[in-house]
């Protein structure tokens, strides 16, 4: 099968064609995504490229190669492949991930992909049915690794939205009060062995109304800072992983297949030992993103990330709730306000005051998110092996090395 390929150039299969201007893009509500040279940024009411598509970096130090499912718009960062022959546009994409992108340099000041040069690129083109297959097989991996990905971000809002119930709009009180809640009874999100948990009234605090009872404390007194370590990362696997600001502000779970290394010494290494229950928050580059460690994994922090350290993991728990609410949301906003370099230093970061309830009901809250942070756990670890299996496939299925049949039985063994 390998034999009846082609041996052309990309200038033989499709042109790439310029994004467009647009404003407005990361605030709209549209229905068609919009792409840039690093991937999506927004949305749009109109499509500039009317089917799915691959789009390709235009400029920028990085350059990178998306796809898009369905129709899109292209900003004028980046270009869209408009197919000149019948090809699977998701092969397509697929070939050029296994094409040095960034290396296609226009020469000028900011660095620019050639389209002369794209042109010009070899490509190893099967048969219309292989091209489907390949893409079929490469495809069925992205697509499990995307529908975890919004299993994740639901299991996300699920811990967040309980504990703004709980903790900021204190629904369960409030149900007491407006005798919605009795006891032996259950309400959305609250068992009903939690009724005498929870007090009957809310009291004037100088943070708002609270519960009776509860306390205001700095987050200072729940937990402990520790400034990270020093270091240069490395890609090799030499020393522990070495989590930095940019694996904690893009998601709210940590990738760890893609935080690189670091070279430490054992007694460095003891004092920077992350374990499971600690926090982190970045005191510069994005200040006041958190993450909290939920794996049991050798690594160290790095000098932009301030660790916390909390009494028990219902602590932690309940101050990662805290940390990933709109009231620390606005804090970190009004204590980064005003600085020529956005940070905050770990006595800023722990400055905040918030309702504490007591350890009763952080312990319950503990056990009702807990389970939905396992599954999202559990759905990154999956994803992380769905994509080891699609990168190792990738090259060798584009380049014909391996038949489609064999890549399929393969899947096939390990149940996929």
């Amino acid at each position: 099968m390998a034999g009846e390929w082609q041996e052309v150039s990309w200038g033989d299969l499709a042109t790439l064609e310029y994004g467009r201007a647009l404003r407005g893009h990361a605030e709209s509500k549209g229905r068609f995504r919009v792409f840039g040279t690093n991937g999506a940024i927004g949305w749009h009411n109109e499509a500039l490229c009317l089917h799915p598509g691959v789009i390709i970096g235009r400029k920028g130090a990085y350059r990178g190669v998306h796809y898009s499912p369905a129709p899109f718009f292209v900003i004028d960062t980046a270009f869209y492949l408009e197919p000149k022959r019948e090809i699977d546009v998701r092969w397509a994409y697929y070939e050029l991930l296994t094409q040095n992108i960034n290396g296609i340099d226009s020469g000028s000041a900011i660095p620019s992909t050639s389209r002369e040069a794209f042109y010009t690129l070899p490509v190893r083109v099967p048969p219309l049915p292989e091209q489907r297959a390949i893409a079929h097989i490469l495809g069925t991996l992205d697509d499990k690794i995307e529908l975890n990905r919004r299993m994740s971000e639901a299991l996300v809002q699920m811990a967040r939205a309980l504990f703004k119930a709980w903790f900021v709009d204190f629904e369960p009180v409030r149900a007491k009060m407006e005798g919605r809640w009795q006891r032996g009874q259950s309400l959305p999100g609250l068992p009903a062995h939690l009724y005498d948990l929870f007090p009957g009234r809310l009291v004037d605090s100088e943070l708002g109304e609270m519960p009776e009872g509860w306390a205001i404390r700095k987050l200072s007194d729940l937990c402990s800072t520790q400034y990270g370590y020093t270091a240069s990362a490395v890609d090799e696997p030499i020393g522990p992983k070495f989590l930095r600001v940019t694996d904690i502000n893009k998601q709210n779970w940590i990738e760890w297949g893609s935080v690189p290394h670091c070279e430490i010494d054992s007694h460095a290494k003891q004092a920077y030992a992350l374990q499971i229950g600690d926090l982190v928050v970045a005191r510069m580059a994005d200040p006041g993103k958190s993450a909290i460690i939920e794996d049991d994994i050798d690594a160290v922090f790095a000098s932009y990330l301030v660790r916390l350290k909390t009494n028990s993991l219902a602590h932690s728990y309940y101050v990662y709730g805290f940390l990933k609410s709109e009231l620390y949301a606005e804090y970190a906003e009004g204590a980064r306000s005003g600085s020529v370099q956005a940070n905050m230093n770990a006595r800023v970061i722990v400055g905040a005051s918030l309702v504490v309830p007591p350890i009763e009901v952080m312990e319950q809250f503990l056990r009702a998110v807990l389970p939905l942070r396992q599954r999202l756990a559990s759905n990154v670890r999956q994803s992380r092996t769905l994509a080891a299996l699609r990168d190792a496939l990738l090259p060798k299925l584009i380049s014909g090395e391996l038949r489609v049949k064999d890549a399929e039985q393969f899947l096939r063994e390990r149940g996929l």
